[in-house]
């Protein structure tokens, strides 16, 4: 059943826009920004012009595009499918979409406890 999990996925505005950007820029990756909430930025680099960490840990492929971040990050996200959309502003400084008006944004649900199991997460007592 994990197989069919996805840990990141993107709204139809985020794919367009991914289009978009692949179209200019050719292959293009994600790594999430430091944010650990909703809100967070994740950023949107041509392939090769990011260097990963050797530890970085691949998400999925969202349009194409791997989506990668680091342990640290994902030891905050881990229980969450991120949900990659667009909204109005400003993208981060270095990511492809500044100066468009929009910006990627990540938003998270919390996987079922179905899911949480499949993907072998324990979830930490409250």
């Amino acid at each position: 059943m994990n197989g069919d999990i996805l840990r990141v996925t993107a709204t139809p505005a985020a794919l367009d826009l991914i289009a978009t950007l692949q179209s200019e820029y050719g292959p293009v990756l994600f790594h999430q920004s430091g944010g650990c909430c909703d809100g967070s930025s994740p950023m949107c680099y041509p392939q090769g012009d990011y260097i990963l960490g050797d530890e970085d840990v691949l998400l999925g492929t969202i349009g194409g595009a791997p989506f990668h971040m680091s342990p640290s990050q994902y030891e905050y996200w881990k229980h969450t499918q991120l949900i990659i959309d667009v909204v109005p502003g400003k993208g981060g400084m270095f990511s492809l979409e500044n100066g468009r008006g929009v910006r990627f944004l990540t938003r998270s649900r919390l996987f079922t406890d179905e899911e949480a199991a499949a993907l072998n997460l324990r979830r930490s007592p409250v």
